[in-house]
């Protein structure tokens, strides 16, 4: 067994703790790696982006696979902004061609959104870097404490990408 310095994810070594990895560990060991089970690696090393990127794309091709469907979220949003509009003047959204073609209603990816954060939140429970914050370090570092300009850039860029993923009829 092997130990090594803990490190963050950009790769500076870390003062506190260590992390251990067992070089000889078979398979028979199950879910235990060097003294460690695998809640304890991921609360200490958080999740592997690595492995997550491989899922996601593993999903994402046994979407298309088995329902011909491809993964994506800017519709969602455009449906879920439908089915408010529509609780307030459902004449309006009838009439609208866009709505007409896409139903705003509850449906697979309307589902598949909704995964996603709670995916999250189970993701970032279980590895330990969950927390309730209004602005993050980094933000706080490079552009004060404004809550205000957090959120103005925050509408605009999701202004901007939906009207990217709209305009590429996304």
């Amino acid at each position: 067994m092997t130990r090594l310095p803990a490190r963050d994810p950009a790769g500076r070594g870390m003062s506190q703790g260590t992390n251990f990895v067992n070089h000889g560990a078979s398979a028979s060991n199950g879910s235990r790696r060097g003294g460690e089970t695998v809640a304890d690696r991921a609360k200490s090393k958080g999740w592997s982006p690595y492995l997550a990127g491989a899922l996601s794309g593993l999903v994402s091709i046994l979407s298309v696979w088995a329902a011909g469907k491809y993964l994506g979220a800017s519709t969602t949003f455009v449906k879920t902004t439908g089915m408010i509009e529509r609780f307030f003047n459902p004449a309006r959204v009838e009439k609208m061609a866009y709505f007409v073609k896409e139903l705003p209603a509850i449906d697979w990816q309307w589902m598949f959104v909704v995964g996603i954060f709670f995916g999250s939140l189970i993701a970032s429970k279980t590895d330990g870097s969950f927390r309730w914050t209004a602005l993050p370090d980094m933000w706080e570092r490079r552009f004060g404490k404004s809550r205000l300009l957090r959120g103005v850039a925050a509408f605009s860029g999701g202004v901007v990408a939906m009207f990217g993923a709209r305009l590429a009829d996304g």
